[in-house]
């Protein structure tokens, strides 16, 4: 799965790399956890070859939804299902988005049942794109028309981990590599084009560092929390 992240790459090397001209305001982020708002890209509204940077809530909340507290429980969908599940299937067909990040965590499961986290980044430090899927929800009684009723939400994609990561879970963000970003964001893209993308990282592109208990605690987001610890239980890869 994917819980918690990291974006710490300045803002002229992400519009560089995503071939965006313009980005929200955006501070350093060394927690970013659910309901926060996060940065996604998505295909412009106007010119679909086109990107575009929009802040969003992460927790998908559906067109349908009753109200917020839906997304809370939609921060990741699963790949091998999202075409089919009613909370997904919609924004799978027309509504995808990349989330930029350039680290995530997770957590090993330790003999004495207390958790370590660990900070997992590619071995170039280069930030990354997870597969996303973003909705637009609007209160009941409030207008569409009215921008500033309407909520935006995303959710990322998770897939079976790859041997690297199923050391600390069987699931991973579906990362997807540079060439395959067009292809997502593309409203011309086939049902079996899409689903082809959504794989795990092959191993060996991963590095791992564990890290303090601190950042279990969402509100706490500073650049310690990605200090080296030394691990109770180091991981032991095949």
């Amino acid at each position: 799965m994917c819980g918690r992240y990291t974006l710490r790459t300045p803002a002229a090397r992400l519009m560089e790399l995503f071939h965006i001209a313009q980005l929200p305001t955006l501070s350093p982020r060394y927690n970013i956890a659910p309901t926060q708002l996060v940065l996604a890209i998505r295909s412009s509204a106007e010119i679909a070859s086109l990107r575009e940077a929009i802040m969003m809530r992460w927790g998908l909340v559906p067109f349908w939804a009753k109200d917020l507290s839906i997304g809370s429980t939609m921060i990741n969908a699963r790949a091998e299902t999202v075409a089919e599940k009613p909370a997904f299937r919609n924004a799978f067909k027309r509504q995808r988005c990349l989330i930029p990040a350039d680290g995530f965590y997770e957590w090993q499961k330790l003999s004495t049942g207390k958790k370590q986290p660990w900070w997992i980044h590619q071995k170039n430090e280069e930030p990354f794109a997870m597969a996303g899927l973003w909705e637009s929800w609007t209160p009941k009684g409030s207008s569409k028309d009215d921008p500033e009723s309407v909520v935006l939400s995303c959710s990322i994609l998770t897939t079976a981990a790859n041997r690297d990561m199923s050391v600390l879970h069987d699931r991973m963000p579906v990362i997807l590599p540079i060439e395959a970003w067009s292809t997502w964001l593309s409203p011309a893209a086939t049902p079996t084009q899409l689903t082809s993308l959504l794989q795990p990282l092959p191993d060996g592109e991963l590095l791992f560092r564990s890290v303090s208990t601190t950042v279990n605690r969402p509100v706490t987001d500073n650049a310690d929390l990605l200090n080296p610890v030394e691990s109770p239980e180091p991981l032991k890869f095949d």
